[in-house]
């Protein structure tokens, strides 16, 4: 019997007036994969995350999650779906008005309506697998290091248990001792959850400690994808010229 993907794009078509940002995207997860899409600052990553999620929709292609087709959705029937996702944001994106245990339960109490005791019970657990201790609960987001916002919001993503997590380049504005200990964290819980995750990086250190599956981004299709230890050998020029961080190649760079 084959298994459905977990998230599967076919054909996603995005434009913003002249400028084709996706041209016919296709991507498959399976259940239970770290795919790590790659690529250099605007060819498109975070467009195809809001088209998943549902900020942004394509003018064609189809987007599946566990097979059925997300694209249009609205109302209850968007939220029936969002309820399935996690997201680690590129700056956490806490919410400084309240305190880091009502940041991570927030999908607790605003999206499943769960008692705030529960709920904050949860939180202070899930606080502890990314290594901070009750007491951090009460504190104020906004004095917390970049570092430790990003573990926060790592709970936060993990809290309500959900299918599929999305990371938005998770180690962007950390030095690398604390990229790594974030990557790291990112790979303890997933494992933890048997979660399916996309994330999107240009962190070539990131990419390879948390993927099973790496997907170049470029030209607003995916040009070359394979398991992350074929990465180094792969062949493909793009994805040479990226990995190594060469001037010299085929990506076309503008610089002014």
């Amino acid at each position: 019997m084959i298994e459905v993907p977990r998230l599967q794009l076919s054909g996603v078509c995005k434009a913003f007036g002249a400028n084709v940002v996706l041209d016919g995207l296709d991507l498959e997860l399976a259940k239970g994969e770290s795919v790590v899409v790659i690529g250099a600052s605007g060819t498109g990553k975070s467009v195809m995350l809001k088209c998943i999620l549902g900020l942004l929709r394509p003018e064609r292609g189809s987007i599946r999650i566990d097979g059925e087709e997300v694209v249009g959705l609205r109302g209850a029937e968007r939220e029936r779906v969002l309820t399935k996702f996690g997201m680690l944001f590129q700056s956490a994106a806490l919410f400084d008005s309240i305190s880091i245990w009502e940041n991570v339960a927030f999908g607790l109490i605003e999206g499943a309506g769960m008692d705030p005791e529960q709920a904050r019970a949860i939180a202070i657990d899930k606080l502890a697998k990314v290594g901070l201790g009750a007491d951090m609960a009460e504190q104020d987001p906004a004095r917390l290091s970049g570092g430790m916002r990003k573990r926060v919001g790592l709970a936060r993503a993990i809290a309500t248990e959900p299918d599929i997590i999305f990371f938005d380049e998770p180690t962007t504005g950390l030095d690398p001792i604390m990229g790594d200990v974030i990557n790291n964290l990112i790979v303890e819980c997933v494992r933890d959850l048997g979660a399916t995750t996309l994330t999107i990086t240009h962190d070539m250190s990131s990419a390879r400690t948390i993927a099973d599956r790496v997907a170049m981004l470029y030209g607003g299709q995916i040009i070359w994808a394979g398991r992350v230890d074929e990465i180094d050998s792969c062949g493909n020029p793009f994805v040479d010229q990226f990995i190594h961080g060469r001037e010299e190649g085929p990506f076309e760079l503008e610089v002014t």
